[in-house]
């Protein structure tokens, strides 16, 4: 099984999902998205795996969202993903893909139900 954790040490839930998952003995491909931040195409598929739109994805809070007037409704979706390929930041994390399923750990438990 092939395990990839998108992930950003700097945060305490993306530090405990992929302590999670090693505890478990996976040890998976870490990819820190902020270095090297998914494509569009990457993100499409990403959410698709989720189930999620965009915006469900989005960190809200952070000063991007708010720069960037990402709250508008108006925007679609090439907006949004393009908006989150640009900046990065504003990717909820940590996403964890396994098993053709992804998961984004909040609360890190989340990701054992794609395990």
């Amino acid at each position: 099984m092939t395990v990839t954790i998108y992930h950003n040490p700097r945060c305490s839930k993306s530090r405990a999902t992929l302590e999670l998952l090693k505890s478990k003995g996976i040890e998976p491909t870490v990819i820190e998205y902020l270095k090297t931040p998914p494509s569009a195409s990457e993100l499409e598929t990403i959410l698709a795996k989720l189930g999620m739109e965009p915006r469900d994805l989005m960190r809200k809070g952070e000063a991007a969202y708010k720069d960037a007037g990402l709250d508008n409704p108006d925007l679609d979706r090439k907006a949004l993903i393009g908006a989150m390929v640009e900046n990065p930041i504003l990717i909820e994390r940590p996403i964890v893909l396994a098993n053709e399923k992804a998961a984004v750990g909040r609360p890190p438990e989340n990701v054992l139900k794609i395990l």
